[in-house]
């Protein structure tokens, strides 16, 4: 049964607020939410394979732990995942990125897809799916759906904020998955926007405004 995760550290919090501010700059912002990503993907790595291996420091030979298998692969949900990208790479400079690309129709509020590209061995990897807005739940259902096509087995949502329709919705829909925020948020405004969220985050991350 998958869990939800809502990783509260100092630091998360403090970044949060930054963006959350509607006077941080496209520049600021983008790159906050970079870092605010880095900081989330430690904790949703935390029970990642690892193997014994032996080693020799300078000192002498040693038994020591290192990742095992394939590792793993990050999963933006276009546009706006692509900002939580570089933030995990910095932390798993060796995690393989594939691309999921939906809309949400502004009079149904559903996914729309236009666009799905995944590494050879994804079946093989620990999936990481990345958005920074967790709203409706929608994209994110229909993402978890492509990836378990491709069968995958261990997949994870990490978004940097949530409304509680949104995780209801993915708790029902793939209660295998385990869900990481840095907060949940009060509601969805009736344009199914994440109050008091930190407005769209795309045109935040690309100054698209």
């Amino acid at each position: 049964m998958g869990e939800l995760h809502v990783l509260d550290h100092p630091l998360l919090q403090h970044k949060l607020t930054v963006i959350r501010d509607k006077n941080t700059s496209v520049k600021e912002f983008r790159e906050i939410v970079s870092e605010i990503a880095m900081l989330m993907c430690y904790e949703a790595t935390r029970d990642l394979p690892v193997e014994d291996v032996e080693i020799e420091t300078p000192v002498s030979k040693a038994t020591v732990k290192r990742i095992a298998g394939k590792k793993l692969a990050v999963v933006p949900i276009l546009r706006a995942g692509l900002g939580m990208v570089d933030g995990v790479n910095r932390l798993v400079p060796n995690a393989k990125v594939g691309h999921i690309g939906l809309y949400r129709d502004h009079d149904t509020l559903e996914p729309v897809t236009y666009y799905c590209k995944m590494p050879n061995d994804i079946e093989e990897r620990d999936v990481l799916i990345v958005d920074p807005m967790l709203a409706t739940g929608g994209s994110a259902e229909a993402a978890i759906g492509f990836i378990k096509e491709y069968g995958c087995k261990n997949i994870k949502l990490m978004c940097i904020i949530a409304a509680p329709e949104g995780v209801e919705r993915i708790r029902n829909s793939h209660p295998d998955v385990d869900i990481y925020v840095a907060n949940v948020d009060e509601k969805l405004n009736e344009h199914g926007y994440i109050v008091p969220g930190l407005g769209d985050a795309g045109d935040r991350i690309f100054g698209t405004m």
